[in-house]
């Protein structure tokens, strides 16, 4: 490691943690680098070989992920094919395990978790679909020949929603398994230090299993002193790193295009953070035109049909979730009208669609004067300006606490979604005095109906407005149905562990 390099390293091992270096080089208060007498070069000669350490973990999460894709596979061969023949269907249940790995391997789902940070299960649901039909069929056509007679339309719809269930149930488990037995990934950001800081942040609170471990400065020298393979490969070694995140302050910042290319000479993972997106996010299209490749970006808001297409979801989903849930619908209203006097329901007016204004409703969670006691409290609100959230607010009641811990108060906004008021999932309403600080091209938020629920909800923390507003511009952006049915599941997820239920 270069003089140069080791001055400007900050090291960022979690508390407690004593990191183990390669060279046996220990860290200093200040963030550089201190050799020790003994240094071994193990691996240095290996520039494009990732670290055994990495090896490791990856092997883990691949067999781990085969292993219950098979197992997977065969319980839904043997639960369908058992149902139409008792007797022997063991033949195609063998010849079937390996059908489903050579998909799953040729659509690249063993290798899709090494270019990620945070690897979701839901997000493989559409591709896990396509390919669970896929193997249904392949299963229907080999069926005379191994066991003979032919499945049904019935049977092999059945084999398809079985294994969907059965592989991505297999693959949840598998990859929880896996965070279990790994560590946690260990990652070098190479940035500025505001946005090394908010991936160190971002990392920290996510459902990530890695950690920033040193950060370095995105300037001139540093990327000649680390401009080579070798340089770098021994940077990795030193502390241990499996991943580089390289997180450019502008889209064209010298030196990054070939910083790139030599991190992923010197054997580890590579993760950009490029500020295009920040604006298009992942909705886009990459085009080869006669080897220069170009992003495609989709044009803001909704045509006509995925409008029709969100809002036929919602009434359907929302006349179930009416049904499921109307006995605690009653008893929350029963228990609300006994704890304090006042309305069963809060009412209040916010920002809708287009900027049209409607009547949110909410179980009542505080005493009836609340308003009043507002400008008293400002001191204690926890997101700065043009917001108004208290952990512990004081005009809660004792019903209204058990509603907010556990989400219920926000049930009675199935009936905004009935009405058109609102979605299910979608941008965050505001009231009306926080919409008027959103200006300029922050309002075009506002160009799909406000949700009860959207990728603000799952961040498990107070977001500021300007926070808010880059997510929700980034969620129009990128709208497809299914990414509202994963928001819609990871809302329950985060209900449940912040409701510890």
């Amino acid at each position: 490691m270069t003089p140069q390099v080791a001055a400007k390293l900050t090291i960022h091992e979690p508390t407690g943690a004593q990191p183990r270096f390669r060279n046996g080089r220990r860290p200093d208060p200040g963030g550089s680098l201190i050799p020790l007498p003994v240094r071994r070069a193990a691996y240095v000669e290996d520039i494009d070989q990732p670290l055994p350490s990495l090896l490791r973990r990856e092997a883990i999460a691949r067999r781990l992920l085969g292993a219950f894709d098979v197992l997977a596979a065969t319980l839904a061969l043997t639960l369908v094919l058992g149902l139409l023949d008792p007797g022997q269907p063991w033949l195609a249940v063998v010849a079937g395990m390996p059908l489903v790995l050579v998909l799953f391997k040729i659509a690249g789902l063993y290798d899709r978790d090494q270019m990620r940070i945070v690897r979701s299960t839901l997000d493989e649901g559409p591709v896990v679909f396509q390919l669970t039909g896929l193997y249904a069929l392949g299963v229907a056509i080999l069926h005379p020949t191994l066991a003979g007679g032919s499945l049904g339309g019935g049977e092999i719809a059945g084999l398809w929603l079985v294994s969907l269930a059965a592989v991505m149930s297999g693959r949840m488990t598998a990859r929880w398994l896996g965070s279990r037995i790994a560590p946690p990934e260990r990652c070098l950001v190479i940035g500025g230090a505001e946005r090394s800081d908010r991936i160190r942040q971002k990392l920290a609170s996510s459902r990530a299993r890695a950690s920033v471990v040193a950060t370095l400065p995105l300037q001139s020298d540093v990327i000649e002193s680390v401009g080579s393979p070798r340089n770098l490969r021994r940077l990795v070694i030193d502390l241990q790193v499996h991943r580089i995140i390289i997180a450019p302050a502008t889209a064209e910042a010298a030196g990054v295009v070939e910083l790139i290319r030599v991190a992923k000479a010197a054997g580890v993972r590579v993760n950009v953070l490029p500020r295009v997106l920040e604006v298009v996010g992942s909705a886009v299209e990459f085009e080869d035109v006669d080897g220069l490749t170009m992003l495609g970006v989709r044009p803001f808001g909704l045509p006509r049909s995925s409008r029709l297409l969100k809002r036929a979801f919602d009434l359907v989903a929302t006349t179930i979730g009416v049904v499921a849930v109307s006995p605690i619908l009653a008893a929350v209203a029963l228990a609300i009208r006994l704890d304090s006097k006042g309305p069963i329901l809060f009412r209040q007016v916010r920002v809708g669609r287009d900027g049209r204004h409607f009547e949110i409703f909410k179980f009542r969670s505080m005493v009836v004067d609340a308003e009043s006691h507002k400008d008293g409290l400002r001191d204690l609100n926890e997101v700065g300006d043009g917001m108004f959230k208290i952990t512990d607010d004081p005009r809660v009641t004792r019903v209204g606490n058990i509603l907010r811990r556990t989400s219920l108060d926000e049930l009675p906004q199935l009936f905004n979604v009935i009405r058109g008021d609102m979605s299910l999932v979608g941008p965050r309403p505001l009231v009306v005095d926080e919409d008027s600080q959103v200006l300029g091209l922050d309002r075009s938020r506002l160009h799909l109906t406000p949700g009860m629920t959207g990728p603000w909800q799952i961040l498990g923390a107070r977001v500021p407005m300007q926070e808010m507003l880059g997510i929700d511009y980034l969620y129009v952006s990128t709208w497809s149905l299914w990414a509202d049915v994963k928001l819609l599941l990871r809302t329950v997820s985060h209900v449940l562990r912040s409701s510890n239920v």
